[in-house]
């Protein structure tokens, strides 16, 4: 039986998150630029001859019976009339509803694994392309880098960016997508990004956090989560900036210097002892592409 074991399924933050209008199915056009991360979850996959789809918690979760990556799984079954099947074993590590998009890397990663292991060779767009009809963050996971994104987060235009390090903080609650676009505190961004104007633009992280500065998503998020608030303030004393990553209750900051004297490290454990248990917290760093990049074809 085929198997691969160790795969990486890393989380995303949004360094800055405008909303620019509305389509007519209800769904809202963003533009944002999305960085991987080493802050991961891992996925142990391998083939059933019976065609039958299982998922394995390989740590203590409450994840739902039939969670995304037993839909990539299905979908990409149907879509290819493979009557292969897969144990799929995950190792949840990344918070729930912190905007960091772990369920949709999940899944991107679930796609790209069984790809390779039902020997599908299907390329990169025909995965983007099943990926989006799962959820809108699923084609930038697929597509191996950081990004310039707009629409819903189909389309996507690659970006070079240095190595950065971010502080990242959640609280025990999550957020709910649907309730944050509805409220009546989302702003919305009047003047657009230029793809054109990020070489200029994109040299750091901190450029873009910094130049594009807001994420049109946090005064509503704010209002219903205090959790929220207490992150972005605290992280902005603590670091200097901070912001919500997403449509979730991740807060993030950008740090300076190569961390090597461990200042951060203990700031960021003095900022969570301070909280309770259910907090959680890390250092990162930003992936230059995703571990699994080229997986597709």
């Amino acid at each position: 039986m085929k198997a691969l074991y160790d795969l990486a399924a890393p989380a995303k933050l949004n360094l800055f998150l405008h909303v620019i209008g509305k389509r007519p199915d209800g769904y809202h056009l963003l533009q944002s630029v999305f960085v991987l991360i080493d802050w991961a979850d891992t996925l142990h996959v391998e083939t059933r001859a019976d065609g039958q789809l299982r998922r394995h918690d390989v740590l203590a979760g409450d994840l739902p019976a039939d969670d995304l990556c037993l839909r990539a799984a299905r979908l990409l079954q149907t879509e290819t009339g493979c009557t292969l099947g897969a144990d799929i074993h995950l190792e949840k590590r990344l918070p729930a509803g912190a905007g960091m998009g772990g369920g949709s890397s999940d899944a991107a990663t679930t796609l790209l694994a069984l790809n390779r292991l039902w020997d599908l060779r299907l390329p990169l767009d025909r995965l983007i392309a099943l990926g989006l009809k799962l959820g809108a963050d699923l084609p930038f996971f697929l597509g191996g880098g950081p990004a310039f994104v707009e629409g819903i987060g189909e389309i996507l235009h690659p970006l070079t960016l240095p190595e950065q390090r971010f502080a990242v903080l959640k609280g025990p609650a999550g957020l709910a997508t649907k309730d944050i676009f509805s409220s009546q505190l989302l702003a919305r961004s009047e003047n657009l990004a230029i793809v054109a104007g990020f070489p200029a633009l994109a040299g750091t992280a901190e450029n873009l956090v910094n130049g594009f500065g807001h994420n049109d998503l946090q005064p509503a998020a704010e209002s219903i989560s205090s959790e929220v608030q207490d992150a972005v303030a605290c992280m902005s004393k603590q670091f200097g900036n901070a912001r919500m990553t997403g449509s979730g209750a991740a807060v993030f900051s950008v740090l300076a210097g190569n961390g090597k004297d461990g200042n951060d490290d203990q700031s960021l454990a003095t900022l969570l002892r301070a909280r309770p248990a259910e907090w959680t917290g890390r250092i990162c760093h930003s992936l230059a592409q995703h571990p699994l990049a080229g997986w597709a074809g």
